[in-house]
């Protein structure tokens, strides 16, 4: 279907584009930008007041698929993924069994071919079954489409391990991805070390665990040359230790969640296990300094760390709860509303972090609206306001702290490769 978006504001980091004008999309690709497009098509969008953008492209997500299909599957989680606005999503390894080798990266091409609406593109495990003795074959893995590695929801706790998949992985021009956490150091912990984890009697979590395995992972990188990519970050400290790798010309990015940039230790409610994840929420001052990182390019990725949990493993003490909240369909509502509206970040600035930006640490020549780029679009009413109803999400699960929570910034359209996937803010009809 050949389309025509009309009259939108038209947001493209790549190219420098933020202004009024229309996008044409012919065979599933971008075929022209400019004012006053003509052309015989099929559909008329008309997106005046909204704005027109690369697809968003979220690189931290759990689809559970396979062996947590309880959770979520890479069919509900690509729909959860459209109904957010995402095109692309790259799915992380730790699933049943890990991703650890070319046969499963290939059953995840071909579940994502027959029931995904949206871009799969499958992450790899560093080390065999996540279990940090052995290097998994990361070579065989890239043959057939692995976009990373990593292993995440764990660290590779052997520093030598870790030096030699940065070494390797470099070879395939892949980015490694590292979960950062000294297990030692967490102990038992549960939520942030501070006031309120010694209100609510729960053991903390103090940010030295995450900042030590940053420090550790960015040397080794630097001395390999590596690429790096950090997960989730949520200290100051690592803020520090990130804007010092750059000064020195260390090839590392970091992405931050719309979790950590928004709440804290002490938005936890009683013991609301919807509040646990890993890392925990941290303090105001830490929240200040990520959300400063945005503005200044420190971290330059905003992903989801979609993680969807059964209600069983959320519905029980908290010290006993599964770590992780589900954001695909939160996370850029929150970033319009916590990031923009609030003069954190320009549009343009939020749309280069949730779709230019993760393009590039993949090599990818996604995030763009350049003429010939692959149809991929998102369009979206900055200004509509509306609450978040968990209970109205495609995805499977519900395990999020923000439901109920008056939002501002709504997804009307996701395009893939030209086909429309959400139209008018819902599913069309043959995607349900």
């Amino acid at each position: 279907m050949d389309i025509i978006i009309k009259n939108g504001r038209v947001i493209d980091p790549a190219n420098s584009i933020d202004k009024i004008c229309d996008v044409l999309l012919c065979d599933g690709k971008i075929a022209d930008v400019g004012e006053n497009i003509s052309s015989d098509v099929e559909k008329i969008i008309d997106a005046e007041g909204l704005w027109v953008v690369p697809g968003l492209i979220d690189l931290h997500v759990h689809l559970r698929e396979p062996g947590f299909e309880r959770k979520e599957t890479i069919k509900t989680g690509s729909r959860s993924a459209a109904m957010g606005g995402f095109t692309t999503i790259c799915c992380m390894p730790n699933t049943n069994p890990v991703i650890d080798n070319e046969i499963i990266v290939e059953y995840i091409n071909m579940k994502a071919e027959r029931e995904s609406v949206v871009n799969i593109l499958p992450i790899g495990s560093i080390t065999k079954g996540q279990e940090g003795q052995e290097l998994a074959d990361i070579g065989k893995m890239a043959e057939v489409g692995i976009c990373a590695v990593s292993e995440d929801g764990r660290s590779v706790e052997n520093a030598a391990l870790m030096k030699t998949a940065l070494k390797y992985a470099g070879m395939f021009n892949l980015p490694v991805f590292s979960h950062c956490e000294d297990l030692k150091l967490v102990g038992k912990g549960c939520m942030n070390a501070g006031e309120k984890a010694s209100l609510l009697g729960l053991k903390g979590i103090s940010n030295d665990s995450e900042e030590v395995i940053v420090s550790r992972d960015i040397i080794l990188a630097g001395s390999v040359n590596a690429k790096l990519h950090l997960c989730h970050m949520s200290t100051k400290g690592c803020v520090e230790l990130i804007k010092q790798a750059k000064e020195r010309g260390i090839a590392v990015t970091a992405e931050v969640t719309p979790h950590h940039f928004t709440l804290t230790e002490d938005d936890i409610v009683d013991y609301d296990s919807n509040y646990k994840m890993n890392p925990p929420l941290r303090t105001k001052e830490d929240v200040a300094a990520l959300k400063q990182a945005l503005k200044d390019d420190i971290i330059e990725v905003i992903s989801t760390d979609h993680a969807p949990h059964h209600i069983d493993e959320k519905n029980c003490e908290f010290e006993n709860a599964a770590n992780g909240i589900i954001g695909l369909e939160t996370s850029l509502c929150l970033g319009i509303s916590e990031l923009v509206d609030k003069g954190v970040l320009t549009p343009s600035q939020l749309i280069e972090k949730m779709s230019y930006n993760p393009a590039k640490v993949l090599s990818s020549d996604k995030g763009t609206l350049s003429v010939g780029a692959d149809g991929d679009i998102t369009i979206i009413d900055p200004k509509r306001e509306y609450v978040i109803d968990s209970g109205k999400f495609a995805s499977k699960a519900r395990n999020t702290p923000f439901n109920g929570r008056m939002v501002k910034g709504k997804v009307l359209y996701t395009i893939v490769r030209g086909k429309v996937i959400v139209e008018n803010g819902n599913l069309r009809e043959e995607f349900k």
